[in-house]
């Protein structure tokens, strides 16, 4: 195991550009920055490779740490003064531990299942939220758009919960041209006249869904494309409802169709 003792070493600060992620730094390396023994265990159940385990010096003893070090050769793990890893934590309360692992890359492909789509997407608490309720309901496949914040950030992999995990996550899409050559149905929410309640329409247990940004909804462009477009019935003293809990209501009306049909 080697050791880091200094912040002056290349790696320290190569670690801290990618945990702080400044401009969109781990986006720009093909770097995730992973913080916590949760999300670093559902890494390796899901994920074989690693590039770096840091282990904080206080916490070595550890049983959860030593099962983690079992599982990686040791030339890729790093012992960290406390000092230095309390300056890399992003969190606050730090366990002592956290990897970096190279972004998963998924080769395009096409629509054909169900699955959920992300227009501009901007709050890392949204995101995450969103992610977790896709899992939630069965959904394997998550297509972003490149105006969604970054997937991989640290909000909302916490907000996420480890439904990162049990999605295919596809970033950078473009998402007018996956709904043209989609084999399923997609839906969009919308409050235009011809939009139908959400609880009078047959959904298909297959048709995708997509939710747009916080404040401008899914882009006209492609709600034009969808299927269906669909209000959710609700009271007169709001105008309407955080994109997460739209997503949710939605996406569980579905759920419960499928299983009630």
């Amino acid at each position: 195991m080697r050791q880091i003792a200094s912040r002056e070493n290349p790696s320290f600060k190569q670690w801290l550009r990618l945990a702080q992620n400044k401009s969109g730094y781990q986006r720009k390396q093909g770097l995730i920055w992973l913080e916590g023994i949760h999300l670093c265990q559902s890494w390796l159940q899901h994920y074989e490779a690693i590039d770096t385990l840091l282990l904080s010096e206080e916490h070595l003893d550890r049983p959860e740490i030593q099962q983690l070090r079992q599982q990686i050769p040791a030339e890729h793990c790093v012992r960290v003064p406390f000092a230095l890893m309390r300056q890399l934590s992003q969190v606050e309360q730090s366990q002592g531990v956290a990897m970096v692992v190279q972004r998963p890359m998924h080769a395009p492909c096409s629509l054909q299942q169900r699955a959920l789509l992300l227009d501009r997407i901007q709050d890392p608490g949204n995101l995450g939220t969103l992610l977790r309720t896709a899992a939630a309901v069965g959904i394997e496949q998550v297509y972003l758009s490149s105006g969604c914040t970054d997937v991989w950030g640290q909000k909302v992999l916490r907000s996420g919960q480890g439904a990162h995990f049990a999605l295919a996550l596809y970033e950078g899409v473009d998402l007018a041209a996956l709904i043209q050559t989609a084999s399923v149905e997609v839906y969009a929410t919308s409050l235009a006249p011809q939009s139908q309640s959400l609880y009078q329409h047959p959904l298909s247990a297959q048709a995708a869904w997509i939710f747009g940004n916080e404040g401008q909804g899914v882009h006209p462009d492609l709600q034009a494309l969808c299927a269906q477009q669909l209000f959710i019935p609700q009271s007169a003293a709001v105008e309407s409802l955080n994109v997460a809990i739209a997503a949710a209501v939605c996406l569980f009306e579905q759920y419960r169709q499928q299983r009630t049909s």
